[in-house]
């Protein structure tokens, strides 16, 4: 459920993270310096960065500085073989929240960023709570005035997604690539037939809202 991605030049350690995190059920996309890593940032939704601090182009506390300076709030777990109090301390100074120096103890990283994210108030319990109403993940039901609706999978994971980060934006085809994926043959504009369908079923509720932001997409408004 969660899109983590990993910024690393070194071909070795960038496949050792993507196999460690794959591992724990994560999806994964990797980047081999900061320019690339923020062309993806650009175009998909991330919701955490595992960032390496010395990359070609532009190293990782470069991208961090500029993650910060557009008031971007995306977790970031910084990874660095350099060890030294002061290379620590300009990490968290440029905004990283965590840092960890190599090599790395995957158990060790996997609990970092399940803290990060827990941090962030991204839902990992697969629940999201919203007043009265409940959306269950593992049962895909929303429950709520008295009754219990089990959603057909690609509009529950597409309410689920918005209602998980509540006043984020989402583009069409950022939905698209990660409810249907980026091999899908779907236009986005199944996205509209979706959230109209979601809109049809969920009229009324006074708890949520999703809305249309013209020229970009759609966000989720928690009222409750």
């Amino acid at each position: 459920m969660f899109h983590i991605l990993v910024a690393e030049d070194d071909k070795n350690t960038r496949r050792y993270f993507q196999a460690v995190l794959e591992e724990a059920n994560y999806t994964v996309t990797t980047a081999e310096n900061g320019a690339q890593a923020l062309e993806i940032l650009g175009r998909e939704h991330i919701d955490l960065i595992v960032l390496d601090v010395m990359m070609p182009e532009m190293d990782g506390y470069e991208l961090t500085k500029e993650l910060r300076d557009v008031q971007d709030t995306i977790p970031i777990l910084m990874v660095s073989a350099k060890q030294l109090p002061a290379d620590k301390k300009k990490g968290f100074l440029v905004g990283t929240d965590d840092y960890m120096t190599k090599p790395v103890d995957e158990e060790e990283m996997l609990l970092r960023i399940h803290a990060l994210l827990r941090r962030a108030k991204i839902v990992s319990e697969k629940r999201i709570v919203i007043g009265d109403v409940v959306l269950d993940y593992d049962s895909m039901t929303v429950s709520g005035h008295g009754q219990v609706q089990e959603l057909p999978q690609k509009e529950f994971l597409l309410l689920y997604k918005l209602l998980s980060y509540p006043g984020q934006i989402f583009t069409r085809i950022q939905l698209m690539d990660e409810i249907w994926g980026v091999d899908s043959d779907t236009g986005w504009e199944t996205v509209t037939v979706h959230i109209g369908r979601l809109r049809k079923r969920f009229e009324g509720w006074e708890e949520f809202e999703i809305v249309s932001v013209r020229g970009l997409g759609y966000k989720a408004v928690k009222k409750v």
